[in-house]
């Protein structure tokens, strides 16, 4: 099986495995399904931790207002009575206005952070070290787990506009957020190796050979960026052993220069002939008028 460490820009993202009999298509299709499978877990993996310490997200016409202002014009968020956290809510307001305050109990509020931690460990780039190849069963097993943990807490299930719950109904909405810059459509995506575009309609085996024991560092791209920037010949790290072996190569040379020194042949105790002339007393004369 080829194996494609896949990057975006420099940053590593997954590992992935394929046969050089593949379809460029099919390759895009899938590397692209992982990429954004991975970002939506991160995005809920952001939000979660928002959800555990102060509870379900204000409808929209909400957000943002006092409680003044929402007194005043006599709004009333529907679903504070519905979306309720097992054992019980604990107020802890929210300064920022997005959600309702109303957060899980601590032990609730574990089982959300715990399960945080486990899915984004399981789609982590982290992988990459650990030579794992993230799948999209991976990547469907995390959002599950996530699932399942909201579920736990919040068994009536969450108000459809939290954006936690649009996100696993496939409704979010990314429009003029940071987060809609990272996303590539499979349309989009392109595939890059050796600075050259994989072009959709071949197989694998037309770019990197018919060689299934093959590793290639591939990068994702949206189209229409261009070509990414290749790969520097040696990594950050052999730059900085590099950089480290030659101050430890220039101390050695100064270290050898100071041991061919022979300045200590002007020293009193390097001269052969001092215990010749203090027999004949010869020394500590000094020559002169008186």
């Amino acid at each position: 099986m080829v194996q494609l460490q896949v990057k975006r820009g420099d940053e590593n993202q997954f590992l992935f495995t394929t046969s050089v009999d593949a379809q460029v298509d099919t390759v895009i299709q899938q590397i692209a399904a992982i990429y954004n499978g991975r970002l939506k877990v991160d995005r809920i993996c952001l939000e979660i931790p928002e959800l555990a310490e102060h509870g379900i997200s204000l409808p929209p016409n909400m957000q943002g207002l006092t409680d003044d202002q929402i007194v005043d014009l006599k709004l009333r968020d529907e679903w504070e009575d519905k979306c309720v956290p097992s054992g019980g809510p604990i107020f802890r307001k929210d300064d920022i206005g997005r959600r309702n305050g109303h957060a899980p109990n601590d032990k609730m509020k574990e089982v959300l952070m715990k399960t945080v931690e486990e899915s984004k460990a399981l789609i982590s780039n982290k992988q990459v070290k650990a030579n794992v190849c993230v799948t999209m069963e991976m990547v469907k097993e995390a959002l599950d787990q996530l699932r399942g943990a909201v579920t736990i807490v919040y068994p009536m299930g969450l108000p459809p506009h939290d954006p936690i719950r649009m996100e696993f109904d496939e409704r979010e909405d990314l429009t003029g957020t940071q987060a809609s810059l990272q996303v590539i459509s499979e349309d989009e995506c392109q595939l890059w190796w050796a600075g050259k575009e994989m072009q959709r309609g071949k197989k694998l085996q037309d770019f990197v050979g018919k060689n299934e024991k093959t590793k290639l560092v591939v990068k994702i791209q949206k189209k229409g960026q261009g070509a990414p920037a290749r790969e520097p010949l040696i990594t950050d790290e052999q730059q900085r052993q590099m950089m480290l072996q030659y101050h430890r190569r220039q101390e050695e040379l100064k270290k050898l220069e100071d041991a061919d020194d022979d300045s200590y042949l002007d020293s009193q105790w390097s001269d052969r002939q001092a215990l010749k002339r203090q027999f004949q007393g010869l020394t500590n004369i000094k020559w002169g008028p008186r």
